[in-house]
């Protein structure tokens, strides 16, 4: 995630806030842009801090996570969300498979950092079929909404 990806995130969540209207955002990501070096690094706070005061406002955050979700994303707003959806066989993690073996020296488990491994930890809520998400994002928002007015 870049400078103009946090920008944006950032001002999404501010127009969410603004409108009172729950906010969806669908994540992919390869990771942080290296070579905008500690302005990518702050991406990261400066979306999290954003969807803190989103939080703050009592307002509905769902994050989809697609194929791939890694680095700086997962590590900030895509694992923040109320709700988190994912993707079938979607890959979510911070950093890759083999530089987390290399670092820990173990073996890492069939199917680590795939949607249904951390859905089954308790990271994702629900794994969605691509061609499911509009009535299943449909019914969370129109539930969340009726549970406001009453």
């Amino acid at each position: 995630m870049g400078s103009a990806v946090g920008e944006k995130i950032t001002r999404a969540v501010e127009k969410s806030i603004e409108l009172r209207y729950p906010l969806v955002i669908f994540c992919a990501s390869g990771g942080a842009r290296m070579q905008e070096s500690i302005f990518s690094l702050m991406q990261m706070a400066k979306t999290s801090a954003a969807l803190g005061r989103h939080k703050e406002e009592g307002l509905l955050y769902i994050t989809v996570l697609t194929h791939p979700t890694t680095g700086g994303v997962t590590a900030s707003f895509a694992m923040l969300g109320d709700i988190i959806l994912a993707e079938p066989k979607a890959l979510i993690g911070f950093a890759g498979p083999r530089v987390i073996e290399q670092t820990i020296r173990q073996r890492l488990p069939e199917g680590f950092q795939s949607a249904e491994f951390l859905k089954e930890k308790g990271f994702v809520d629900k794994i969605v079929e691509r061609k499911d998400l509009k009535t299943v994002l449909s019914k969370l928002i129109f539930f969340h909404k009726e549970r406001k007015e009453a």
